[in-house]
């Protein structure tokens, strides 16, 4: 095997060049679509008739965001390799969003997916969705925000203490071009920031296989630093299992595409349902390429430091420093020029988020808000510039919050299913009553999506509300069980008090 590479001392000039010349170009792309932009249809869903596989690689580009780019090598650098078994249930996802939810929503073009909640279920369950939305989506932005910050730090060789200054220029940056570029403007950066996310990811394994002179860093054997984890669960703590992995990101994957903003949004932006299902074939195809990638760079990285166990950061135990080995390797084992490229990949992975996160709920309020109750703009430009406002006030909102995140105890696996994804299935919930239940009332929508959320807090931080197993730092109940406990809790006591609550309004017979 080859010498293990020095340490590089940080960024270099040619570093910085590429990185501000990143920035500088997606703010360059922003004011170029911003010049096109005639109407909020065109700011929101880019006139209806966008490329499927533009619009594909976006989806995949909003739901892999720097909280997966950090995440995945960490966890099977840190956990073990099971993670990566949920890639199994993609098949299965793509089989019930592509011909069961994606013809029914796409009979409908609405630029709020939860327009489609008040013909069916009333008023007050579309601002219920609404409002659930835009709370999950500032969460989940304020939390790439900061663990992108922290990324940044550990890169740039700053102190903690530089995180909410490193918070406020990436925000800045990508709140900037999406506020005045609009969706168009989103998914071509998207597709930028794709191949320089993957590209990244594929310089490290290079550079790693180099150093070994081939594939010697692939584990052969359970590595002894690993954690246990099964096919079954043999208690409800065991953290994380192969039934409970795959189980989870099934009902999370359906439950997005169903009821999250962000994806309907860019299915809207198709012609009809075919290309829909052509940009979501391709969001599935590029997630199981990402999930391997990512996967194996966790690999490389163990082979490598294990092999080379003084060059970890500060010394001692690599398993509790997984989370930051990726972002460490980058500035201090990649060559210059090269760990300018990673590091934008970093970087534009929490923009490509950012970016459809703003966008999204800017519609969102702009649709079931201003426009629902508010005094209607006098003109398409006045609309336009005040979406553009608003979308920079709610890139301010999420960099404040982001603040608040690092209190949330566990690795980033576990602090994102306890914050992010809290409220993923409560709100597909509100959908899958709309569609496939024909009994349903406001009132007992609304008692199922309060059982729901509540079950989704209790499992989330069952730790700190019923006391953590003793002699270990697990949870009573796993964060892998957070959403199918979720969506039962919510359907089951949904469904029960329509009936025997039989208030308000009916549902029609669904066609």
């Amino acid at each position: 095997m080859a010498a293990a590479s020095a340490s590089s001392g940080g960024f270099t000039t040619i570093d910085w060049a590429i990185l501000v010349a990143y920035a500088a170009s997606t703010l360059g792309l922003g004011w170029y679509y911003s010049r096109q932009q005639k109407s909020t249809e065109e700011y929101f869903v880019g006139s209806g008739k966008m490329n499927p596989f533009l619009i594909g690689i976006s989806l995949f580009a909003t739901l892999l965001s720097t909280i997966s780019y950090r995440q995945m090598p960490g966890e099977a650098l840190g956990m073990g390799p099971v993670n990566m078994t949920t890639m199994l249930a993609l098949p299965f996802v793509y089989l019930v969003v592509g011909y069961v939810l994606l013809p029914l929503y796409m009979q409908q073009r609405v630029t709020s997916a939860y327009e489609l909640l008040e013909s069916k279920l009333g008023l007050s369950v579309r601002l219920l969705g609404a409002v659930l939305f835009v709370i999950l989506r500032l969460v989940w932005m304020s939390l790439l925000v900061y663990l992108t910050s922290d990324a940044m730090t550990i890169m740039l060789g700053l102190g903690k203490e530089y995180i909410p200054l490193v918070a406020l220029v990436t925000g800045l940056v990508s709140v900037v071009y999406t506020s005045i570029g609009g969706l168009r403007a989103v998914v071509i950066t998207d597709l930028m920031q794709t191949l320089l996310l993957y590209g990244g990811a594929l310089l490290v394994i290079g550079t790693v296989t180099y150093h070994f002179g081939g594939i010697g860093w692939f584990p052969r054997e359970w590595n002894p630093t690993w954690d246990t984890q099964p096919i079954f669960p043999s208690d409800p703590s065991t953290r994380v299992t192969v039934v409970g992995s795959i189980l989870s990101f099934f009902i999370w994957h359906v439950c997005t595409a169903g009821g999250d903003q962000t994806c309907v949004q860019r299915f809207m932006a198709t012609e009809d349902a075919r290309a829909a299902r052509k940009a979501f074939a391709v969001q599935m195809a590029a997630s199981v390429l990402i999930i391997v990638t990512l996967g194996l760079v966790g690999f490389a990285l163990l082979g490598f430091f294990e092999t080379h166990p003084e060059l970890i950061p500060g010394g001692g135990d690599l398993k509790s420093k997984a989370d930051d080995i990726f972002p460490y390797f980058i500035v201090h084992h990649l060559p210059p020029g090269i760990t300018g490229l990673v590091v934008a990949g970093m970087f534009a992975a929490a923009m490509s988020s950012i970016d459809s996160g703003v966008n999204s709920i800017t519609a969102v309020v702009m649709t079931d808000g201003f426009d629902r109750f508010g005094r209607p703009a006098k003109t398409e430009r006045e609309h336009v510039t005040k979406a553009r406002w608003l979308a920079f006030a709610i890139g301010a909102a999420a960099i404040i919050g982001s603040s608040q995140i690092g209190s949330v105890p566990g690795n980033i696996t576990a602090v994102t299913h306890k914050t992010s994804n809290l409220l993923t299935t409560p709100i597909f919930g509100l959908f899958f009553y709309a569609l496939f239940v024909p009994f349903a009332t406001p009132l007992g929508v609304w008692i199922g999506t309060f059982c729901g959320i509540t079950a989704a807090i209790l499992v989330g931080f069952s730790g700190p509300i019923f006391g953590m197993v003793p002699g270990t730092n697990l949870d009573p109940i796993s964060f892998q069980w957070i959403a199918p406990i979720a969506i039962t809790a919510n359907l089951v006591t949904g469904c029960l008090a329509s009936l025997l609550l039989p208030f308000g309004r009916r549902l029609p017979s669904t066609p």
